[in-house]
């Protein structure tokens, strides 16, 4: 989401392009970024915790931030949307691409 962007407006159109391009229940892949810090990153797995998650890490070359891509299976747009809102909320700096 660019910083110009209304984060209402941003989620709305996210919604409508998840019905559009998915079966629901599916499968989702999310990916953060933040710098590379156990608690952020503990942080992040928690939020996905009692959902069959499959979650992923890798360090940058430098090691200054470390990249959590998760793949997870959910009901319909609005629990991904959901997860999306819940981490930025919780997580300090963190980059959802």
């Amino acid at each position: 989401m660019s910083e110009k962007q209304n984060p209402d407006e941003f989620y709305k159109k996210l919604k409508e392009q998840l019905q559009d391009t998915a079966l629901w229940p599916t499968e989702y892949l999310y990916k953060f970024i933040v710098k590379s810090d156990a608690k952020k990153i503990l942080d992040i797995e928690a939020i996905f915790n009692h959902l069959g998650a499959v979650i992923n890490t890798k360090e940058s070359s430098n090691g200054k931030y470390t990249s959590v891509s998760i793949h997870v299976r959910l009901k319909n747009p609005d629990a991904v949307i959901e997860k999306y809102k819940e981490v930025a909320a919780k997580i300090e700096g963190v980059i959802s691409l």
